[in-house]
């Protein structure tokens, strides 16, 4: 640069003419200029910012519009950002540099200074709008490159220096008319991709921003109508994702006006849904099926947007409208029966909704006899977990159903139960099948009992049907298929007594008693038998409009042989049976069959003999005494002699076992005395105590 300054000074001393002189200035400041570029291509950025003070020294110094762009590079090169800035401003003021020139500096401003430039850049921007021309393409370059990449650091604060800048009424101006369509839509691009980028990023505060000041950018035209309604429902999800639910309805409610359509009707069912009104977004979902670009689809996401607000009334709402869409022959996105699983999977997890779910396990089991199992289940291993799961879940509600005592439900859903159990092709399902029909009629007995209502004859013999179902199943899976054989091996002792106590208790209702005891003989014989069991048929056979002596004394009998033969006899349970055989007895034979009572109380007397004391209850063991004596009285009244005198023994015999009888000891004696004195002496010799009357 030396050597071209000597040159120069040289050539100014050996020129003659003016024209000479001013030529010879020009080609020195071009010379510079040259030079200046060169350095600044090599990074030699001292050596540009020498040239560049060269040329501008003096007051007739060079303003080529070239020198601050160098200049500001220079600077920018030695990381002198204020002194690059002021070069930059000084561009504004500057009316000789080109549009390409500064737009070309403000990038490479930007591009070096980064996000801490791009006030700057906005600023610079509006002061050239302010004194000159400025295009709109360089508006979207200069736009385009402040906001760079979205993910970058300093991303936020860039897009609201664009937002500031492209919102300004004169940058807006730049893009009116049909000469500027083409800048317009690029721009309108530039900042829509940038608030889509924010809005991945969850950054919805700066999305939303950038959505309105894309919109400033879209013609109020028929042509554009369907691109502002997009708009307007990007602002919709913004602000939903910012929970400002006002605002994101007014958007969306502008977006229905210009385009109503399913994805704004959906939108709107997000608001009711975040707004937590169950009503308006149940309505909303009606609203829904009537667009005319509905899809089955959206039923399916509005379901699961509702779970995962937890509307679950909603998200069934959602999914019952779903299921009016299937019909024969039509394709749809999710097979009916998933819907259908998913309808009572929501149901379950709140409480008191069995009844609703009840109605599609009920739908279920209708549209599989309609349609076929296959068809409607699926084949292969999908199916069968599908026929699965509605057994096992049908199984699980009526054992809910019941532990709560709602026996209505929960014989429907037994009997539910034990038909998924029967689609499915798997031996050892059988069991399961024959407890849900013993647990069904088990459930609709309970019902009964608990409504204090009358069974109807109807009814009856379906609970007749269902148990000959599992009746048969109970003979099948008998060892070797013997019909002799026994159930107990592959079936719970319990079951098979809930099995014969229900059949007892319909076959009375049709006044089958041969068949009632036919049913308790052979559970008697089978090992699921115990004393227990027995009990409660003999219990329940003796008393109430159903009773049947029959069955009452056999079971009994049964049962009180069987404490009798145990190891530790339960004589509570003793006592209890021996009472009610007498009461049987009595009431069955009347008057008529005396021995029969009588015998039942020696065997009473010959069960005390032995024990140690209060070993037999002593309430039932005095109950036993004073009965047995007071028997008496009518045979006294009557001068039946012989009869007054056998009841009058057994009562004194078994007082003599029983604590704390004393004293009724001694009356019986007295009353026994003056009663052999009036009627002679007994035959035996022994004195009989006496009656108390």
């Amino acid at each position: 640069m030396n050597e071209a300054l000597e040159l120069h000074e040289k050539g100014l001393r050996a020129a003659r003419t003016r024209e000479e002189t001013v030529d010879l200035k020009a080609l020195r400041s071009k010379t510079l200029r040259f030079i200046s570029a060169v350095h600044l291509q090599m990074n030699e950025f001292e050596s540009v910012i020498k040239c560049l003070r060269v040329l501008r020294e003096g007051d007739t110094g060079d303003q080529h519009p070239s020198l601050p762009v160098m200049a500001m590079k220079a600077w920018l090169g030695l990381g002198k950002y204020g002194e690059a800035e002021k070069e930059l401003r000084g561009m504004v003021v500057n009316n000789g540099i080109p549009e390409g020139a500064w737009v070309s500096a403000v990038e490479a401003y930007f591009e070096s200074a980064g996000t801490a430039g791009a006030e700057t850049a906005k600023g610079v921007f509006l002061g050239l709008l302010g004194r000159c021309h400025v295009s709109a393409s360089a508006a979207v370059r200069v736009s385009h490159r402040v906001l760079g990449e979205s993910c970058s650091e300093g991303s936020k604060v860039r897009a609201k220096v664009v937002s500031e800048l492209v919102s300004d009424d004169r940058v807006v101006a730049l893009f009116s008319g049909e000469a500027a369509a083409k800048q317009r839509t690029a721009m309108h691009s530039v900042l829509w991709n940038c608030a889509a980028d924010h809005f991945r990023l969850k950054d919805y505060v700066t999305s939303a921003d950038m959505f309105e000041k894309a919109m400033l950018y879209i013609p109020f035209d028929i042509e554009n109508r369907i691109l502002r309604a997009k708009g307007f429902r990007v602002l919709c999800l913004c602000h939903l994702g910012l929970s400002h639910l006002d605002q994101a309805q007014e958007y969306i409610n502008e977006a229905e006006k210009l385009e109503p359509n399913i994805a704004s009707a959906f939108l709107k069912y997000k608001i009711y849904l975040q707004k937590k009104d169950q009503d308006g977004a149940i309505t909303q979902i009606q609203a829904m099926t009537t667009c005319l670009d509905f899809k089955p689809d959206f039923l399916s996401l509005a379901a699961h947007e509702a779970v995962a607000c937890r509307a679950l009334a909603i998200a069934v709402a959602a999914l019952s409208n779903l299921l009016n869409f299937y019909a024969p022959g039509k394709s749809m996105p999710t097979s009916e029966v998933v819907v259908l699983r998913t309808l009572v999977t929501i149901l379950i997890q709140e409480p008191e909704n069995e009844l609703e779910a009840l109605k599609f396990v009920k739908r279920v089991h209708n549209r599989a006899s309609e349609l076929g199992p296959n068809c409607f289940f699926g084949t292969g291993e999908v199916g069968r977990r599908e026929r699965n799961w509605f057994a096992v879940t049908s199984w699980n509600l009526g054992t809910k159903t019941g532990t709560e005592k709602n026996y209505e439900l929960c014989a429907e859903f037994y009997r539910l139960a034990s038909e998924f159990y029967c689609l499915l092709v798997d031996g050892q399902v059988e069991n399961l099948v024959c407890k849900s029909l013993i647990l069904t009629v088990s459930a609709i007995i309970a019902s009964e009992n608990q409504k204090k209502t009358t069974l109807p004859e109807s009814e009856a013999k379906q609970a007749v049907q269902l148990l000959d179902r599992a009746g048969k199943i109970l003979k099948s899976i008998l060892p070797g298929n013997q019909l002799n054989g026994d159930p107990i091996s592959t079936i719970e002792p319990d079951l098979y007594f809930i099995y014969t106590f229900c059949a007892y208790d319909i076959h009375g209702r049709l006044n089958d008693s041969g068949l009632q005891l036919q049913l308790v003989k052979t559970f008697a014989t089978s090992k699921a038998c115990n004393p227990k069991f027995l009990l409660q048929i003999g219990l329940t056979a003796s008393q109430g409009q159903q009773s049947n002596h029959e069955v009452a004394t056999f079971a009994l009998n049964e049962c009180l042989s069987a404490f009798l033969s145990s190891s530790s006899p339960d004589y509570q349970n003793v006592a209890l049976i021996v009472r009610k055989l007498i009461a049987v007895t009595s009431i069955h034979n009347g008057d008529t069959d005396d021995d029969a009572v009588y015998n039942m109380y020696k065997q009473a007397y010959r069960i005390m003999v032995g024990l140690k004391d209060s070993e037999y209850p002593t309430a039932e063991g005095k109950w036993l005494a004073m009965t047995a004596w007071n028997r008496a009285s009518v045979p006294v009244r009557l001068g039946q002699i012989a009869a007054a005198r056998k009841w009058m023994d057994v009562g004194m015999q078994l007082a003599k076992h029983v604590n704390g009888m004393e004293t009724y000891r001694a009356c019986m004696e007295d009353f026994i005395n003056g009663f052999e004195k009036k009627f002679g002496a007994p035959i035996d010799g022994v004195n009989r105590p006496q009656l108390v009357v």
